[in-house]
């Protein structure tokens, strides 16, 4: 298991755990960051992450990124 962040470009990875305080695992939640789901990083810029997420792409910061273990 390791953070979200630190997966390659173009992986496919299954969430298995999402960490921080409830109100971040909420938002997180709320755009399909769920425990089972498959998740695909695009690409990387400047940190951030672009993932293709429940056949969306969403951008995230580098520190969501981190509190998703994969």
């Amino acid at each position: 298991m390791m953070p979200l962040a630190l997966a390659q470009v173009g992986e496919k990875n299954s969430i298995m755990r999402i960490g921080g305080n409830p109100k971040i695992k909420k938002h997180l939640e709320q755009l399909g960051f769920l425990p089972g789901s498959e998740i695909t990083i695009v690409t990387k810029i400047q940190g951030n992450v672009i993932v293709n997420v429940k056949e969306a792409r969403i951008a995230i910061s580098e520190e969501m990124a981190r509190k998703i273990m994969v």
